[in-house]
């Protein structure tokens, strides 16, 4: 049985307000899984056991990394990129890769690349006959390359109850106009074809967001759809996870009043927590190893979901 996160939690809503996050002493330690340069994971459970896909690291485009259970041990190794796509460069990067299945059985790869010509980041989607690949890229063009988004990267799938796929991803804004935002476009069952106009869920309009927002990633619960987002630049310390609440996933989302996941909130634990990922009642997120900023490991934390509000521990 393929299981896929977005994680479905029957709970029985007794607030609708959307709350701060538990205090630095009630959050338990975060498990170092990947202690490697693994970052913007992606979870999956495959049913026999679990794989987890990151952004380009050295010569590797989309490395992938396996384990018996979520908590491992996690074992990195191979390329699910079997080659560079015709539009995008070679030593551009491969970002935040995101991995589903479809209805025939087959897989599908999303990734962000940088087009051959600008160099600016589009989305593109492979295809394997395998969870783990190697992926084949599809077609010629990039599936979503927005002019004006300055960048559309950190795609993730998202398929609601009643079966319908919608992708969301962040298009980068620019330094003059516009910050960083997140939308969601409905899909075909295809995966790969857009079905009606995207919609904007959420833009970066707090000073603590530093103009950025980024790594979308959706939970539905009994009531309500749940957004966990990274903010500010990743570079720093203050990049942190936050998370938005909304009665359907067109919105409105509304933000949460505090960070879910922070450097300070995990105690100094994990240095910029970001690019998470909800699967089988754990969140998976990268932060920054050994105190530098020149690799990022894969982290875990047990959450639960709580009058439909997500809970660490």
């Amino acid at each position: 049985m393929w299981i896929k996160n977005r994680l479905l939690v029957s709970a029985f809503v007794t607030t609708l307000l959307v709350t701060g996050c538990p205090s630095a002493a009630a959050v338990s330690e975060p498990r170092l899984l990947i202690a490697q340069d693994f970052p913007d994971p992606d979870i999956v459970n495959t049913g026999s056991g679990y794989l987890a896909f990151s952004t380009s690291t050295g010569p590797v485009k989309i490395p992938v990394a396996h384990a018996p259970g979520p908590d491992g041990p996690w074992r990195v190794g191979g390329d699910a990129l079997a080659t560079v796509p015709k539009w995008a460069k070679p030593d551009g990067g491969f970002w935040a890769p995101d991995v589903t299945r479809l209805e025939d059985g087959s897989f599908l790869l999303y990734f962000s690349a940088s087009l051959t010509a600008g160099g600016e980041m589009c989305i593109g989607t492979a295809t394997s006959a395998k969870a783990e690949g190697p992926y084949t890229p599809d077609g010629e063009k990039p599936m979503i390359c927005v002019p004006g988004d300055g960048g559309d990267i950190d795609p993730q799938t998202f398929v609601d109850a009643d079966g319908t796929r919608y992708l969301l991803y962040k298009s980068d804004g620019a330094a003059v106009g516009p910050p960083a935002a997140i939308w969601s476009q409905k899909l075909l069952a295809d995966g790969r074809t857009p079905d009606g106009p995207r919609i904007e869920l959420l833009r970066a309009d707090l000073a603590s967001e530093k103009a950025v927002i980024e790594a979308p990633s959706v939970v539905k619960t009994a009531s309500r759809y749940l957004l966990f987002y990274s903010a500010d630049t990743f570079q720093s310390s203050g990049y942190h996870t936050g998370f938005a609440t909304a009665p359907s996933l067109a919105g409105p989302f509304v933000k949460a009043d505090a960070p879910f996941l922070s450097t300070d909130l995990l105690g100094g634990k994990v240095d910029a927590p970001g690019g998470a990922d909800v699967v089988d009642g754990r969140i998976h997120f990268h932060g920054w190893l050994g105190g530098g900023r020149t690799a990022r490991g894969m982290y875990s934390l047990p959450i639960s979901f709580p009058n439909d509000l997500p809970q660490l521990g």
